[in-house]
């Protein structure tokens, strides 16, 4: 992680979707690394949010802002001019996807469009990693792990806003990214030296979740009041990932980038190992095992949406060319979860987080990533 603090102390970054559970543990992990950090961001859906509770506001630039407003984020990055943009921010969720079709393409689809442009028209931008998901993919219920040459899809309209963005991102990196003297960029503020990469990851868990529809949180909030989980689809296999394992990632391809923006640029996958691929049913086993009590039971309300059944990655390009791999096996990650959810209402949240990042990054340097 020597290499990480190096390039991230004293640099500027902006992350979008700061306020998020993903989007709060890379501002911590950020902030340890010695990164100044600003953040663009809808307001925190509860008090108990991971922002809220690590008090993120007071520790970097905080800007709650729609990123659909193209006009005000570009006057944000007009005026901290960062070197480095992580684009998290997104409606995230299959089910409200299909409540809100409309704010899930808007926010998703022309929300990464704004980003893309503010960095475009940002001369101080270098690095550029855009998130999506897993579900870009034409989803086939293979058993086989999708790779990055897969087609894109989507059934539903959060997976098909994502699948758009990465369609989106790629016309901004080969129409925008070329040599500084392809005829595009001429009339340009700068002369495009930026590099632009898409990360497509797997199902996040890890402490300080608490949003609707996801299988963690729905756990914990059952747990916590000794009734049993209610389970949506028990059966569906998901490629299951503490959330410091994609972020690692994120981390390290920017990096990358920025040694060799040709080879770095693309669509990278960042997912668990195979064998860690499991059914909701057993990473729901394995929450319960570690909280130490309780019990799950199937929900069986009729006409759930549709929701993929397997949905598996292949981290093979990662792996080879990236040099990332994971460092939780599925058991590890949902151990270190559930200690996050048992200590945080008498612990100084930050520290809790740093601390688990500590341990992640302890691991990673004992020689789990090569």
């Amino acid at each position: 992680m020597q290499a990480l603090r190096d390039f991230y102390k004293n640099k500027k970054v902006l992350v979008t979707g700061h306020t998020g559970f993903k989007g709060s543990w890379l501002t911590i992990w950020l902030k340890q690394l010695g990164a100044e950090v600003t953040g663009i961001a809808l307001e925190p859906k509860t008090d108990r949010d991971l922002f809220i509770l690590a008090g993120l506001a007071d520790k970097i630039q905080d800007y709650r802002q729609d990123i659909r407003d193209l006009d005000k984020v570009k006057t944000i990055f007009e005026k901290e001019k960062p070197e480095i943009v992580f684009h998290l921010a997104a409606q995230a969720l299959v089910i409200p996807g299909y409540e809100d079709p409309v704010l899930t393409f808007g926010t998703n689809v022309m929300g990464t469009v704004n980003i893309l442009e503010a960095c475009r028209h940002t001369g101080s931008v270098k690095q550029i990693l855009i998130v999506t998901t897993d579900k870009v993919y034409e989803n086939k219920e293979s058993l086989k792990g999708y790779n990055e040459t897969d087609p894109l899809g989507g059934h539903d309209p959060y997976s098909a806003s994502k699948a758009a963005a990465e369609i989106i991102t790629q016309s901004y990196r080969l129409s925008f990214t070329h040599s500084p003297t392809h005829p595009l960029t001429q009339s340009s503020n700068h002369p495009f030296s930026q590099s632009i990469s898409t990360a497509r990851a797997g199902n996040v868990i890890g402490g300080g979740d608490w949003s609707d529809y996801r299988l963690v949180p729905d756990c914990v909030r059952s747990l916590e009041i000794g009734e049993p989980v209610i389970v949506r689809n028990p059966g569906s296999v998901r490629p299951w990932q503490h959330v410091l394992e994609p972020l690692a990632g994120y981390l390290l391809l920017a990096v990358k980038m920025a040694e060799d923006p040709r080879k770095y640029s693309g669509a990278w996958n960042f997912g668990p190992e195979f064998a860690d691929i499991i059914s909701v049913e057993e990473l729901v086993n394995l929450i319960v095992r570690h909280w130490g009590e309780g019990g799950w039971i199937v929900d069986n309300t009729d006409h759930k949406p549709h929701e993929t059944a397997v949905l598996k990655l292949d981290i093979s390009k990662s792996k080879q060319i990236l040099g990332w791999r994971p460092v939780l096996n599925v058991d590890e990650a949902a151990g270190l979860t559930i200690e996050w959810y048992k200590k945080y209402p008498r612990q100084d949240v930050y520290k809790l987080c740093a601390g688990q990042i500590k341990q992640y990054s302890d691991k990673w340097n004992s020689g789990n990533l090569k």
